[in-house]
């Protein structure tokens, strides 16, 4: 299961997803997910998923494509205005730990992805939303699910540079729970593991 859809059911939430291919979903998150499949640059898509939401977790990407894009930013551009007209309060946003590097450091191959990210942060903050923008170091697959510890840091880099999925997929929903992390940064890591297990890598 997704495990940003999973930490919903956990919390004891419903979802509903905006997806344009429903055949990526497994059968389990199909089943017990409210699905509608659109295109989050189409603003009527948006609408369809917005009308009775308390709050909205993003996590827009481009499947390993690094190409110019404006499919990320036009996204979020569409979600923050179907939230404003259907009066939904509360958004996390997964973007990147670039966000904290010095820009002249920053890795040529993912140039126009932090374009994208940048853009993003900005419509942020400009927002009349409550937001939380997480800014995850390298995702793992094969991290563990740490039950919600893990480290999150307002403002700068996490210490560690990689977070389990199932810990941020965990983050982008309980953040809406809290004012804790509104309109912050949020830097986030899963916790090191125990020294055993470091040998052995």
């Amino acid at each position: 299961m997704n495990p940003k859809i999973q930490q919903v059911y956990i919390a004891g939430l419903k979802a509903t997803v905006l997806v344009r291919d429903p055949s990526r979903l497994n059968g389990e998150l199909a089943k017990d997910t409210t699905v509608i499949q659109g295109d989050v640059t189409n603003l009527e898509d948006v609408r369809k998923v917005m009308n009775g939401q308390d709050g909205v977790v993003v996590a827009l990407g481009t499947r390993n494509q690094l190409d110019a894009t404006t499919v990320m930013s036009h996204g979020l551009r569409n979600i923050l205005l179907a939230m404003k007209e259907f009066g939904v309060p509360r958004i996390s946003v997964c973007l990147s730990s670039f966000l904290f590097w010095d820009p002249a450091k920053l890795p040529a191959q993912f140039s126009h992805i932090h374009s994208e990210h940048v853009n993003m942060i900005q419509q942020l903050e400009a927002s009349d939303r409550e937001w939380v923008a997480c800014l995850p170091p390298h995702i793992a697959a094969n991290e563990p699910d740490n039950k919600g510890n893990y480290k999150v840091i307002h403002n700068e880099n996490a210490p560690r540079r990689i977070v389990s999925k199932h810990d941020l997929g965990h983050f982008l929903v309980h953040c809406l729970m809290t004012d804790e992390h509104l309109s912050k940064r949020c830097g986030i890591c899963s916790p090191e593991p125990p020294k055993e297990e470091e040998q052995k890598a």
